[in-house]
């Protein structure tokens, strides 16, 4: 079945070759008009799309021009239409982000990843931890902590030896970067409904930045963290390379 296809690509030289080969196979409609969004990028483009379209509810299908490409598919030209009409959808909840910063400011954003607090001077950040009105942790020495999707999961989190959490499972991770107290803390799993605050103790002497899929707050007082059920993103796999087979792989690779 033939699919219209709306085609888009990061400013790499390798994405628009990309997308000037593939709209002259197979045309390019507009996003609005589309029952498929082709992204050429690697994964930061594919954030960015899905940001970008989440009010169009239509699938993205990723196609790697970048470097890592987990949230993409492999490149290829030839059988497109084939791999679109077998590919499996698969659908993720974004976070959404409320910060307040010193000057009493208040900022709103979506995070498809993770939503992490750093620390942005020469001293540990110092957090208090509370999830749905009940303070958890009083204090955490820190770099930085996150709160992360299973879709994220892979992502910053893992680099902080935070785990990875299977697509659909209805939870959140909270992971600390480079804890000094408690130092055996290792983070926490907390129901996908719940509500995580994170309160900056010490902030003018120990200022730190809130960050959601690149977009950054500083000096932050405060951040709460929610799971957002009203936002789905849509994203389309081949067969057997969906996410859920590819966070396996990477917790035994």
């Amino acid at each position: 079945m033939a699919k219209k296809i709306a085609f888009v690509a990061s400013e790499e030289p390798i994405a628009r070759a990309a997308l000037t080969t593939l709209a002259a196979a197979f045309g390019s409609v507009a996003e609005p008009e589309a029952d498929v969004i082709v992204a050429l990028g690697g994964d930061g483009f594919m954030l960015h799309t899905l940001h970008r379209t989440q009010s169009l509810d239509i699938p993205v299908y990723g196609m790697n021009r970048g470097t890592v490409g987990f949230l993409m598919n492999e490149y290829g030209v030839d059988d497109l239409m084939e791999r679109l009409n077998a590919a499996e959808e698969e659908v993720i909840n974004p976070l959404s982000m409320k910060a307040a910063d010193r000057n009493g400011n208040i900022f709103q954003g979506l995070a498809i990843n993770e939503v992490s607090l750093l620390r942005a001077g020469p001293q540990a950040a110092q957090l208090r931890i509370t999830v749905d009105g009940r303070e958890r942790l009083d204090l955490l020495v820190c770099d930085g902590a996150l709160v992360a999707t299973p879709a994220g999961s892979t992502a910053y989190n893992y680099s902080a030896h935070g785990p990875i959490l299977p697509i659909g499972s209805d939870v959140l991770a909270i992971t600390a970067v480079a804890a000094f107290r408690p130092r055996r803390w290792r983070g926490a799993l907390i129901p996908k409904t719940a509500k995580v605050r994170i309160d900056v103790l010490n902030a003018e002497k120990r200022p730190v930045m809130a960050e959601g899929d690149g977009k950054a707050v500083r000096d932050v007082l405060w951040v709460e963290v929610r799971s957002e059920p009203a936002i789905a993103h849509r994203l389309l796999f081949d067969p057997g390379h969906g996410l859920e087979e590819r966070l396996l792989r990477e917790q035994f690779s």
